[in-house]
């Protein structure tokens, strides 16, 4: 859903979609419906998407103007899969894009951090699926950020980096580079009581726009690529510098509440989820190296680190 098209500008900002079947005996992607929209234009970046039973749902992204202004969109749609329809349903309270969204019980979406308009919020904010409205959860421990991933397992979150903000006396604002995780529980009793903790980084070098994903099979959150230089939606660095993905691979077991580090062959930046397809983590698009704009299904293929 949504993305930027490979000319990397303004104009290339898009509310295009597609769906494949990978039950099909020969699987092919198909063009949807695009995403609409309550905004007047209707291209969207760094939004997020999560299913829950035979539906998706859309939060947020932000729109780019050609005089470079972007806006954090309020919006959230259900797209039923077998149908192909969209229905507009209760919008974000604050407007975030670059946000993490992660499902409890099948029912309450978690939206964590993010980025409003003008700045980085700490908010936790959850949509009930079932009652179409939105309640506030324990705000998040860490410092506010944007294009940080996570995951969930049964009721336990980890979220890792992202983008913090750096104001300055005589300057403007600058964006660095967060190198933290915390580790959260969501009350079974009440699901708006998350209790954080801070939590060892796996390698102490953060990264941004990771794929991350829980797998309830394993007990695993996983966390894939992402870069360690933070960046505009071009590819090119904050600072300047072009940026590349990074080939590191996390997983953090909520039971044993360890890291293990491995490695991709496929390295890949710029994403906002992590698929599980069978016994496969994939990734849908993204950037690859010299900041190109890929239409790749990448499987990741996790080998030790140390190898």
């Amino acid at each position: 859903f949504m993305g930027l098209y490979s000319g990397k500008g303004y104009q290339d900002v898009h509310n295009k979609a597609w769906k494949i079947n990978v039950s099909a005996n020969k699987p092919e992607w198909q063009s949807i419906s695009p995403v609409p929209s309550t905004l007047d234009l209707k291209g969207r970046l760094a939004s997020i998407a999560v299913g829950i039973d035979d539906s998706v749902y859309l939060f947020g992204g932000y729109t780019v103007a050609a005089s470079h202004e972007e806006v954090s969109a309020p919006d959230v749609y259900r797209y039923h899969v077998p149908t192909d329809v969209y229905t507009k349903l209760e919008p974000m309270p604050v407007p975030v894009d670059d946000a993490v969204a992660l499902v409890y019980r099948n029912r309450y979406v978690y939206l964590v951090s993010g980025w409003h308009n003008d700045g980085n919020v700490n908010l936790v904010q959850v949509y009930d699926s079932v009652k179409n409205e939105w309640f506030q959860a324990s705000p998040f421990l860490g410092a506010p950020v944007f294009g940080h991933a996570g995951g969930i397992v049964d009721n336990q979150l980890m979220i890792c980096d992202g983008v913090r903000v750096v104001p300055s006396r005589l300057k403007r604002r600058s964006f660095a580079q967060e190198t933290a995780c915390y580790r959260g529980e969501i009350s079974p009793q009440n699901p708006s009581k998350i209790n954080w903790h801070t939590w060892f980084h796996p390698t102490d070098i953060g990264r941004y726009r990771m794929a991350a994903a829980g797998d309830i099979y394993t007990g695993d959150i996983v966390f894939v690529g992402g870069s360690v230089n933070p960046y505009n939606f071009n590819g090119i660095g904050y600072n300047g510098e072009p940026s590349v993905p990074d080939a590191n691979v996390w997983r953090y077991n909520v039971d044993s509440r360890r890291w293990s580090l491995f490695k991709t062959a496929t390295p890949t930046m710029d994403h906002r989820g992590l698929l599980r397809v069978g016994k496969d983590w994939v990734t849908i698009g993204g950037m690859s190296f010299d900041q190109k704009v890929i239409a790749d299904v990448t499987v990741h293929e996790f080998t030790p680190a140390n190898d």
